[in-house]
Protein backbone atom coordinates (compact mmCIF):
# COMPACT_ATOMS: atom_id res chain seq x y z
CA UNK A 1 0.00 0.00 0.00
CA UNK A 2 1.35 3.56 -1.32
CA UNK A 3 0.42 5.99 1.43
CA UNK A 4 0.90 10.26 0.29
CA UNK A 5 1.02 11.98 3.47
CA UNK A 6 0.23 15.56 3.41
CA UNK A 7 0.35 18.55 5.69
CA UNK A 8 1.17 22.08 6.90
CA UNK A 9 2.59 23.74 2.97
CA UNK A 10 0.88 23.02 -0.44
CA UNK A 11 3.64 21.06 -2.78
CA UNK A 12 3.97 22.85 -5.89
CA UNK A 13 5.47 18.98 -7.22
CA UNK A 14 1.19 18.34 -6.55
CA UNK A 15 -0.49 21.46 -7.22
CA UNK A 16 1.01 24.58 -9.28
CA UNK A 17 2.88 22.35 -11.15
CA UNK A 18 0.80 18.93 -11.39
CA UNK A 19 1.69 16.65 -14.20
CA UNK A 20 -1.01 14.23 -15.06
CA UNK A 21 0.45 10.62 -13.36
CA UNK A 22 2.03 11.97 -11.12
CA UNK A 23 -0.28 10.43 -8.31
CA UNK A 24 0.05 7.09 -10.02
CA UNK A 25 0.13 4.46 -7.95
CA UNK A 26 -1.02 6.13 -4.76
CA UNK A 27 -3.58 4.09 -2.51
CA UNK A 28 -4.33 6.62 0.16
CA UNK A 29 -3.67 9.65 0.98
CA UNK A 30 -3.54 11.41 4.58
CA UNK A 31 -3.89 14.67 5.64
CA UNK A 32 -2.21 15.80 9.27
CA UNK A 33 -4.06 19.22 8.41
CA UNK A 34 -3.58 23.16 7.84
CA UNK A 35 -4.05 22.24 4.62
CA UNK A 36 -7.06 24.49 2.35
CA UNK A 37 -9.95 22.63 1.32
CA UNK A 38 -9.46 23.06 -2.51
CA UNK A 39 -6.16 21.69 -2.75
CA UNK A 40 -7.62 18.62 -0.76
CA UNK A 41 -10.22 18.68 -3.43
CA UNK A 42 -7.72 18.82 -6.20
CA UNK A 43 -5.89 15.91 -4.94
CA UNK A 44 -8.53 13.67 -3.87
CA UNK A 45 -10.46 14.35 -7.52
CA UNK A 46 -7.35 13.36 -9.42
CA UNK A 47 -5.90 10.70 -7.51
CA UNK A 48 -9.90 9.20 -7.29
CA UNK A 49 -8.70 7.02 -4.16
CA UNK A 50 -9.35 8.08 -0.66
CA UNK A 51 -8.12 11.16 1.05
CA UNK A 52 -8.29 11.06 5.04
CA UNK A 53 -7.77 14.28 6.87
CA UNK A 54 -7.50 15.42 10.58
CA UNK A 55 -7.79 19.35 11.63
CA UNK A 56 -4.54 21.93 11.78
CA UNK A 57 -5.01 24.47 14.22
CA UNK A 58 -5.06 26.84 11.09
CA UNK A 59 -8.45 25.07 9.46
CA UNK A 60 -11.45 26.83 11.22
CA UNK A 61 -12.89 27.38 7.76
CA UNK A 62 -13.54 23.34 7.86
CA UNK A 63 -16.28 24.33 10.63
CA UNK A 64 -18.26 25.56 7.82
CA UNK A 65 -16.82 24.53 4.33
CA UNK A 66 -15.28 21.34 4.62
CA UNK A 67 -13.52 19.25 1.87
CA UNK A 68 -15.83 17.65 -0.14
CA UNK A 69 -14.88 14.01 -1.29
CA UNK A 70 -12.84 13.69 1.78
CA UNK A 71 -12.79 11.79 5.03
CA UNK A 72 -12.54 13.42 8.13
CA UNK A 73 -11.08 11.07 11.04
CA UNK A 74 -10.73 13.54 13.59
CA UNK A 75 -12.09 12.06 16.82
CA UNK A 76 -12.52 9.26 14.77
CA UNK A 77 -11.17 5.31 14.11
CA UNK A 78 -11.27 4.32 10.49
CA UNK A 79 -10.54 1.34 8.28
CA UNK A 80 -9.13 1.79 5.49
CA UNK A 81 -8.30 -0.61 3.01
CA UNK A 82 -7.72 -3.10 5.97
CA UNK A 83 -5.25 -0.02 7.63
CA UNK A 84 -6.89 0.67 11.07
CA UNK A 85 -6.50 4.57 11.70
CA UNK A 86 -6.88 6.95 14.29
CA UNK A 87 -7.68 10.48 14.11
CA UNK A 88 -6.84 12.99 16.33
CA UNK A 89 -6.35 16.79 14.90
CA UNK A 90 -5.60 20.35 16.45
CA UNK A 91 -2.61 21.29 18.45
CA UNK A 92 -1.95 23.11 21.98
CA UNK A 93 -4.15 25.93 23.04
CA UNK A 94 -1.78 28.98 22.38
CA UNK A 95 -4.32 31.63 21.47
CA UNK A 96 -7.93 30.38 21.39
CA UNK A 97 -8.66 29.63 17.89
CA UNK A 98 -10.37 26.44 16.58
CA UNK A 99 -9.07 22.91 17.31
CA UNK A 100 -6.61 24.08 19.70
CA UNK A 101 -7.20 22.20 22.92
CA UNK A 102 -5.27 22.00 26.89
CA UNK A 103 -3.89 18.97 27.67
CA UNK A 104 -6.82 18.11 30.14
CA UNK A 105 -9.29 18.34 26.65
CA UNK A 106 -6.63 16.68 24.98
CA UNK A 107 -6.55 13.54 27.29
CA UNK A 108 -10.56 13.20 27.10
CA UNK A 109 -11.08 13.13 23.55
CA UNK A 110 -7.82 10.01 23.72
CA UNK A 111 -10.40 8.62 26.59
CA UNK A 112 -13.60 8.76 24.61
CA UNK A 113 -11.55 6.84 21.47
CA UNK A 114 -9.99 3.84 24.07
CA UNK A 115 -13.60 1.79 23.38
CA UNK A 116 -12.92 1.72 19.59
CA UNK A 117 -9.20 1.12 19.61
CA UNK A 118 -10.24 -2.27 22.09
CA UNK A 119 -13.11 -2.97 19.40
CA UNK A 120 -10.41 -2.62 16.59
CA UNK A 121 -8.17 -4.73 18.17
CA UNK A 122 -5.14 -2.20 18.13
CA UNK A 123 -4.17 0.85 15.54
CA UNK A 124 -1.81 0.52 12.74
CA UNK A 125 -1.74 4.07 12.22
CA UNK A 126 -2.23 7.21 14.17
CA UNK A 127 -3.01 10.33 12.50
CA UNK A 128 -2.48 13.46 14.90
CA UNK A 129 -1.79 17.49 13.61
CA UNK A 130 0.74 17.72 15.96
CA UNK A 131 3.53 14.99 17.19
CA UNK A 132 3.53 13.60 21.11
CA UNK A 133 5.63 15.64 23.45
CA UNK A 134 9.27 15.26 22.76
CA UNK A 135 9.25 13.45 19.82
CA UNK A 136 9.93 16.03 16.75
CA UNK A 137 8.66 19.15 18.63
CA UNK A 138 9.41 22.75 19.18
CA UNK A 139 10.35 24.34 22.54
CA UNK A 140 7.68 27.02 21.95
CA UNK A 141 4.21 27.05 23.14
CA UNK A 142 3.06 27.26 19.77
CA UNK A 143 4.38 24.22 18.46
CA UNK A 144 5.45 21.85 21.55
CA UNK A 145 3.74 18.36 21.33
CA UNK A 146 0.83 17.05 23.55
CA UNK A 147 2.27 15.28 26.89
CA UNK A 148 -1.23 13.67 26.51
CA UNK A 149 -0.34 11.84 23.32
CA UNK A 150 2.72 9.85 24.93
CA UNK A 151 0.55 7.28 27.50
CA UNK A 152 -1.23 6.77 23.43
CA UNK A 153 1.89 6.15 22.33
CA UNK A 154 2.95 3.47 24.55
CA UNK A 155 -0.11 1.49 25.46
CA UNK A 156 -1.51 1.66 21.47
CA UNK A 157 2.06 0.85 20.12
CA UNK A 158 1.04 2.14 16.18
CA UNK A 159 3.62 0.53 13.45
CA UNK A 160 3.37 4.81 12.19
CA UNK A 161 2.22 7.92 13.97
CA UNK A 162 1.97 10.51 10.89
CA UNK A 163 1.67 14.50 12.16
CA UNK A 164 1.91 17.65 11.21
CA UNK A 165 2.61 21.28 12.23
CA UNK A 166 6.08 21.16 12.89
CA UNK A 167 7.24 22.82 9.00
CA UNK A 168 10.57 21.18 7.81
CA UNK A 169 11.88 24.63 6.82
CA UNK A 170 11.59 25.83 10.66
CA UNK A 171 14.86 24.39 11.69
CA UNK A 172 17.76 22.34 9.59
CA UNK A 173 17.48 20.08 12.58
CA UNK A 174 14.02 19.07 12.01
CA UNK A 175 14.02 15.41 11.24
CA UNK A 176 11.93 13.62 9.01
CA UNK A 177 11.45 10.24 10.53
CA UNK A 178 11.87 9.03 14.53
CA UNK A 179 11.79 5.98 15.64
CA UNK A 180 9.78 4.76 19.46
CA UNK A 181 10.10 1.86 20.59
CA UNK A 182 8.26 -0.21 18.00
CA UNK A 183 6.47 3.19 16.25
CA UNK A 184 8.19 5.22 13.24
CA UNK A 185 6.87 8.76 14.08
CA UNK A 186 6.71 10.66 10.24
CA UNK A 187 6.49 14.31 9.83
CA UNK A 188 4.55 14.89 6.87
CA UNK A 189 5.05 18.26 5.93
CA UNK A 190 5.08 19.06 2.70
CA UNK A 191 4.63 15.60 1.07
CA UNK A 192 6.10 12.37 1.74
CA UNK A 193 5.42 9.03 0.64
CA UNK A 194 4.92 6.39 2.79
CA UNK A 195 4.94 2.70 1.47
CA UNK A 196 3.80 -0.22 4.06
Amino acid sequence: MKLLLIADEESPRLYEHYRPGCLRGIDLILSAGDLKAHYLEFLVTLANKPLVYVHGNHDGIYETRPPEGCLCADGKFLNINGLRILGLGGSRQYSGGPFQYSEAQMRQRIRRLKPAIWRSGGVDLLLTHTPPAGCGDLPDLAHCGFEAFLPLLESVQPRFWVHGHIHMRYSPRTDRILQHGETTIINASGEYILEI
